[in-house]
């Protein structure tokens, strides 16, 4: 790659990580929030950052092993993002969050606190993966779906309501029925709060 299409360079600071050498890098121009000389994350090499797009590594982050940022997307804070695992669009993966195996993060969808993406599992769309919550196995998670708290979403699973809970989830049935008490459990408070009112 010509140094004319190159938007960052490996420094010679690094972090010996797991084993691995990390190395954190350097904007070479201006682009998105990003200027020139702006120093970022590390990564282990220049495959794990695409130079195309606005794509960008930065504070205390880490990408490493096969796993790829690219497009617009961010990762940030602390997060790390490894295996084979796939960040791009205009994702954002943040604070303490880690995304790694086969998994994908990807269109605007955000990953951040202290969640956890992993497997083959899939967070697209505008979804949110956040707090304690754990996506993992097969599971898809998208649309405008919210995963938090200590919410576990696996297995073969296609999510694109909000979960909030501290129960895990490994089948569709299982959410449908979830979302069935809930429903039936808001009926009964709101017919009590009539019946106090009146």
């Amino acid at each position: 790659m010509g140094k004319k299409t190159r938007k960052y360079e490996l420094t010679k600071k690094k972090k010996i990580f797991l084993g691995r050498t990390l190395f954190q890098i350097k904007a070479l121009k201006n682009f998105s929030f990003v200027k020139k000389g702006d120093l970022g994350g590390y990564i282990e090499k220049e495959e794990n950052l695409s130079h195309e797009g606005d794509a960008w590594v930065y504070g205390d982050a880490r990408v490493y092993g096969d796993a790829r940022v690219y497009g617009d997307a961010w990762v940030y804070g602390d997060a790390w993002v490894y295996g084979d695992a796939r960040v791009y669009g205009d994702a954002w993966v943040y604070g303490d969050a880690r995304v790694y195996g086969d998994a994908r993060v990807y269109d605007d969808a955000w990953v951040y606190g202290d969640a956890r993406v992993y497997g083959d599992a899939r967070v697209y769309g505008d979804a949110r993966v956040f707090g304690d919550a754990r996506v993992y196995g097969d599971a898809r998670v998208y649309d405008d779906a919210w995963v938090y708290g200590d919410a576990r979403v696996y297995g073969e699973i296609r999510l694109k309501t909000v979960l909030c809970s501290r129960f895990g989830f490994e089948f569709d049935w299982q959410v449908k029925l979830w979302h069935k008490m809930e429903k039936e459990f808001e009926k009964e408070v709101k017919e009590r709060i009539r019946e106090v009112s009146e």
